[in-house]
């Protein structure tokens, strides 16, 4: 069972900061010589929008100095120092140790005809239709696990794996969550020798060098590398469906301005001490206004990552219990609202407003809970805002009880609510 490593410094996160900007999530694919590529989810007003198409890649050239400077020599000309950089960095170090752990992930789905005309593999009708990355996490002889992203292995009739060393075999899709955009799949173990380590996301902080490693673009450029920091531990972004009907409210992810681009989700973020504090699954491109963006990719945290694929691992899927609430953050709520039907006290500035329930029969309603409660705390632990909630209400049990701390007005009441719905995703 995948288990959380310290990390060899131990920092407290900076204070959460919440982020108002939409997001979707539509696999980005494009078109190049050797088949469709997807792969980050690119969130704006569309996920995808402002991100141009085509048929090839232009090459900026560029050119690299490796030397301490260049030099005039005593005849006037310019010169070529000696190079200063020698051995390794730890960049370098900690790419190699994680290289062969990384793969990309190959989403094929039933074409029409199987010919090579139309990108399908020659003799069979699977075409390939999306390419994204993935970490192995878990070996074993017979067997090695791999996560990525939920959106990377969506709608696929047949799931290949590209190792490190080129090799190709079929995985089988052990569980997929889209909630959290994660999935699980699994390959042969022989010849699979390295795996990753999860390092505790809850102990990272602002301004710490990352790495992400992948396949942007798809295969042609597998196993590459980008560097960046984080730019927030915790940044609250909204979580939508694929297809954009359902909203599963704001979730927890890690903001870096490492370079994330198409195929780079499923692949890891990883600290100095080489380990995976998280799974890349986001970039934002463009504000709602049509602003461009730079530098802003998210990744879901290790600790979430952990949680969820141990439970895909064991059960396959995810089974979430639920309040049976309709809600709203308190910080959405105008003043002129909260004055007319919440009429809190002023000292209350967070916290979860109920706005209606999902039938007569909802657990919160039946434990006497009612319209414009505001939740503020569950089992003793304060909530902030619905991600909050999510985090302590999902980690437990369809069955389970909680206690709900919330306000009526100005008074502050408890209530014991027992989970008997099952969220429906």
């Amino acid at each position: 069972m995948p288990e959380i490593q310290e990390p060899e410094n131990n920092q407290t996160p900076d204070d959460k900061n919440k982020k108002n900007t939409n997001f979707t999530d539509e696999p980005e694919v494009k078109n190049h010589n050797f088949g469709r590529i997807v792969a980050t989810i690119f969130a704006s007003a569309v996920l995808g929008g402002g991100v141009a198409a085509g048929a090839g890649y232009i090459y900026t050239q560029t050119t690299n100095f490796i030397g301490r400077s260049t030099g005039v020599s005593g005849n006037g000309k310019t010169t070529v120092q000696a190079p200063i950089v020698t051995g390794n960095s730890n960049a370098t170090k900690v790419y190699n140790g994680l290289k062969q752990a990384v793969v990309s992930v190959v989403n094929q789905q039933q074409a029409g005809n199987g010919s090579p005309l139309n990108g399908s593999n020659s003799g069979n009708n699977f075409q390939t239709q999306s390419e994204g990355s993935g970490v192995i996490y878990r070996t074993s002889p017979t067997a090695a696990y791999i996560v990525t992203n939920h959106h990377v292995v969506a709608g696929a009739d047949r799931l290949r794996v590209v190792l490190y060393n080129n090799r190709q075999v079929t995985a089988h899709l052990v569980g997929s969550d889209a909630m959290t955009d994660l999935a699980v799949l699994r390959i042969p173990g022989s010849g699979i020798n390295s795996s990753a380590q999860f390092g505790n996301s809850n102990q990272i902080a602002t301004g710490q060098p990352v790495l992400a490693i992948g396949s942007p673009l798809g295969t042609d450029y597998a196993s590459s590398v980008t560097a960046g920091i984080i730019s927030s531990p915790r940044r609250l972004v909204s979580n939508l469906s694929s297809n954009g009907r359902t909203n599963y409210g704001d979730s927890v992810a890690i903001q870096t301005d490492a370079a994330i681009n198409p195929g780079n989700s499923g692949g890891p973020l990883v600290n100095m001490a080489g380990q995976v504090i998280g799974i890349n699954s986001q970039k934002l491109t463009q504000t709602t206004s049509g602003v461009a963006v730079e530098g802003m990719g998210f990744a879901i945290p290790s600790n979430t990552t952990v949680d969820i694929i141990n439970k895909l691992i064991k059960n396959g899927r995810i089974v979430r219990p639920a309040l049976g609430v309709e809600v709203v953050d308190l910080s959405e709520v105008s003043n002129e609202e909260r004055d007319s039907n919440l009429k809190l006290p002023n000292s209350v500035n967070n916290g979860v407003v109920i706005a209606g329930f999902s039938s007569s029969d909802s657990p919160a309603r039946k434990a006497g809970l009612k319209k414009y409660d505001v939740l503020v705390a569950v089992n003793g632990k304060k909530i902030d805002n619905l991600a909050d909630m999510r985090d302590i209400i999902y980690k437990l049990s369809v069955g389970d009880s909680i206690k709900a701390t919330f306000y009526r007005g100005s008074v502050r009441h408890t209530r014991t609510i027992k989970m008997t719905e099952i969220l429906h995703q």
